[in-house]
């Protein structure tokens, strides 16, 4: 039996492009496959984390899940995720500074520059225990993985709750839990390092902290694979291919910290994905050729995978919306080079405001629905009638 798992990557607000592509595979759901959701695993990392958390709740109403995602974003705000008061701005700044110039009188260091605790009580607000248990009983939902990186020991976890007994994997740096999904998970999975806090999780019988489930993330996909997936569809929040935001922009002298805080993230949000992708092609470039290499229960198998990314670069539409984000926050941006343009692309992960969030969900419908023969055909066999001529 095939079975279809979604890969949501990480990248702050960049998320909200894969709550435009969801919609318009909504759209695109031919009316005879049911309500029920096409992806039965959904894997997700950092703010994907709280994308696939989303869907899981309403696995058996995809269009339903798919609407209140889209709501969510559409009307999000800065100040629903981190805190934007002068106040607390004002108090990081000044425990940055502090740390920076009266470190070795210090005992303890600031945590993070922003506090992201709105984006937790949103979490307890809207996470549904009870509806993701109730999908893994009817079988709209078999698993529901959520990753992030223990900064207390250097393992990259992936948490996963599903219908059935899966047996947890061990890899180099990386390993599996089973666990019931909290907000906390998500929470941890989503918090950039630096900009938020890290996040306590019980593992392994004792408690750690956790943070962007992202970095040092050298294979994506290997959880839906784990989990059983034969099918993968992937959204990232980066072009692969398109000529990248520094490319278009003039050099202009020495870099910003902002222009080199936005290519690290960059290796730590965009990286993995293609890198994975690329190795799962060469695989079953392999198993092609050497069919007797297929051993389903030695893991070796062919796996179809298809990936959304964005037609247009993100960080040039950032770069448009820069003047929305909080006053507050573009004080602490300014000093860093991140309220200029060359700056766009370390903004954007922060860029938390529906003029930023919903031009990117009308892309990611369009990229969508610019492709909708090709998912229709990948997600459920449906071939479209050749053309006339």
């Amino acid at each position: 039996m095939t079975t279809t798992a979604l890969v949501l990557t990480g990248g702050g607000a960049r998320a909200a492009y894969q709550a435009g592509v969801l919609r318009g595979l909504a759209a695109l759901m031919p009316p005879e496959t049911g309500p029920a959701s096409p992806f039965r695993i959904l894997c997700g990392t950092s703010a994907g984390a709280i994308n696939a958390g989303a869907l899981a709740a309403s696995s058996g109403d995809f269009r339903a899940a798919v609407d209140g995602l889209a709501a969510l974003w559409s009307n999000i705000h800065a100040a629903d995720i981190y805190r934007t008061g002068v106040g607390s701005i004002s108090v990081s700044g000044a425990r940055w500074l502090s740390a920076m110039a009266l470190g070795w009188m210090l005992r303890r260091g600031p945590r993070s520059l922003f506090d992201n605790a709105p984006l937790g009580e949103m979490l307890e607000r809207l996470h549904r225990p009870d509806a993701i248990a109730e999908g893994l009983r009817a079988g709209t939902l078999q698993a529901l993985a959520i990753t992030a990186l223990s900064y207390s020991t250097g393992r990259h976890v992936t948490f996963y709750q599903a219908h059935r007994s899966i047996q947890p994997w061990r890899r180099s740096q990386r390993e599996a839990e089973v666990a019931e999904i909290t907000p906390a998970h998500m929470l941890a999975s989503s918090s950039i390092p630096f900009l938020f806090p890290a996040i306590p999780i019980q593992c392994g019988g004792r408690e750690e902290h956790f943070g962007d489930g992202t970095i040092r993330q050298i294979s994506p996909l290997s959880p839906a694979i784990h989990l059983g997936a034969s099918r993968i569809m992937a959204i990232g929040s980066a072009s692969r291919y398109r000529p990248g935001w520094y490319d278009t922009v003039p050099a202009g002298g020495y870099p910003s910290l902002a222009q080199i805080g936005g290519q690290a993230l960059a290796s730590i949000f965009l990286d993995g994905l293609t890198v994975d992708i690329e190795r799962l092609q060469q695989i079953n470039g392999l198993l092609a050729r050497a069919p007797e290499l297929v051993d389903s229960v030695a893991g070796w198998r062919p796996i179809e995978v298809m990936v959304m990314e964005p037609s247009e670069r993100l960080e040039v539409i950032a770069a448009r919306h820069l003047k929305y984000l909080p006053r507050t926050v573009r004080a602490l941006l300014a000093p860093l080079g991140g309220t200029e343009a060359r700056g766009a692309a370390f903004a954007s992960y922060l860029l938390f405001e529906p003029e930023f969030t919903n031009e990117l969900m009308a892309l990611g419908e369009h990229d969508a629905l610019q492709r909708a023969d090709e998912l229709r055909a990948f997600l459920y066999g449906v071939v479209p009638p050749p053309t006339a001529g």
